[in-house]
């Protein structure tokens, strides 16, 4: 039985994003060890689905290289104590700490997902820019003990080229997102008709998913239509980038709800008429797609990403990153037509349901794979047959 070990920053996200992984992994009889950081309370979740949990310490925001180097030292450690067959790998500091980790480990088969870029690769102040250079030479680093490498956007993947973070020879893969578990975010009825539509963000409270544009742009639109709501659900972040909870909690002021954070996203959206996301820059959007897995239309800056699976005037509307006035008109549109939501949301569906399905991603991730370690490696898809 061969081993695989999953490496993220969070157990609920791994959890979240990748439970149809997990459960394709095990039908293909895998043994599968999460790495989650310590203390991490979502490790059950992981359990649940059938995987073994081992821990690691980890400064997710923090840019200490002490405690940076404990966390590499800690992953080596596990590694040779585990020793798996496949590592999979996503988010900024594990799959660097990891791939170096996993390759000095002796793991024959190390593959990284870059699920987005992150704050350093911002680079609006002088901070992000020393970070951005700091992070491209250890990406540059890492990747080159990387079997493939998943990028979830074409973007990311020039960017990744063009600043020869990847070596001329590297195994790369366009993969579309974690993919969303279509029987778990089932079309949904629209709420009952109301004054105005309402408006949803899912997003951590981050200034890069474009909150205060939200923000603005929701005061433009109050005080021309009162009867619309607006509201943001999302997890409170800490760190370079984050907006204090109690700042967001303060726009309640303005006509903008905070309604917290959530492991299940669902009875929101159901709630919500359109979802947005006016996102700087995204791997590609999770909340987008369960989204309009559920029938309901969507709203994002055009943005990498975000662009990917929003169709403008198909399953909703692009807007111009960082700009309100560009946002508030997207939004607009479903107030003045109301009549759009539906059908756009029926669109978003049948998008979702062709290009972004779970386990149509999960095939492809484990074939790659596969496919990259050799038919040896264990790994079996619909594909050998």
């Amino acid at each position: 039985m061969p081993k695989i070990v999953i490496l993220s920053n969070q157990a609920a996200s791994m959890a979240n994003f990748w439970r149809v992984l997990i459960a394709s992994l095990r039908e293909n009889d895998f043994e599968i060890t999460c790495f989650a950081p310590v203390g991490d309370e979502g490790a059950g979740k992981l359990e649940k689905l059938g995987a073994s949990i081992e821990y690691y310490p980890l400064d997710r925001k923090g840019l200490n290289p002490f405690k940076d180097a404990r966390t590499y030292i800690s992953l080596k450690k596990l590694f040779k104590k585990i020793k798996p067959d496949f590592l999979f790998v996503t988010t900024i500091k594990p799959v660097i700490y990891g791939c170096v980790a996993a390759g000095a480990s002796g793991v024959p088969c190390v593959f990284a997902a870059i699920t987005g870029l992150g704050y350093a690769f911002e680079a609006d102040s002088p901070l992000k820019k020393a970070l951005n250079i700091v992070v491209q030479l250890l990406y540059r680093y890492s990747l080159k003990r990387a079997s493939g490498v998943f990028f979830q956007n074409r973007d990311d993947l020039e960017l990744f080229r063009s600043r020869k973070i990847l070596s001329p020879n590297a195994n790369v893969f366009i993969v579309p997102g974690t993919g969303v578990d279509t029987e778990r975010f089932a079309p949904a009825p629209l709420p009952a008709v109301k004054e105005g539509p309402k408006f949803l963000v899912i997003a951590r409270l981050l200034e890069a998913k474009g909150l205060w544009e939200y923000f603005e742009a929701t005061k433009i639109l109050k005080k021309k239509y009162p009867g619309a709501t607006f509201s943001i659900l999302g997890q409170e972040e800490r760190g370079p980038g984050s907006i204090p909870v109690a700042v967001v909690k303060e726009w309640a002021n303005d006509g903008v709800i905070y309604e917290g954070a959530t492991e299940d996203a669902r009875p929101y959206i159901q709630a919500s008429d359109v979802v947005v996301l006016p996102s700087w820059r995204e791997g590609l959007p999770t909340v987008l797609m369960e989204a309009a897995a559920m029938g309901r239309p969507i709203i994002a800056a055009d943005a990498p990403g975000s662009r990917e699976i929003v169709r403008n005037s198909v399953n909703g509307f692009l807007c111009e990153v960082k700009n309100p006035v560009s946002l508030a008109t997207a939004m607009e549109r479903f107030i003045l037509e109301p009549e759009l939501i539906a059908p756009m949301g029926k669109k978003g569906r049948e998008i979702v349901e062709k290009e972004f399905d779970a386990k149509k991603v999960a095939a492809f991730l484990i074939d790659a794979m596969r496919r990259s370690c050799g038919k040896a490696s264990g790994l079996n898809t619909a594909t050998d047959e």
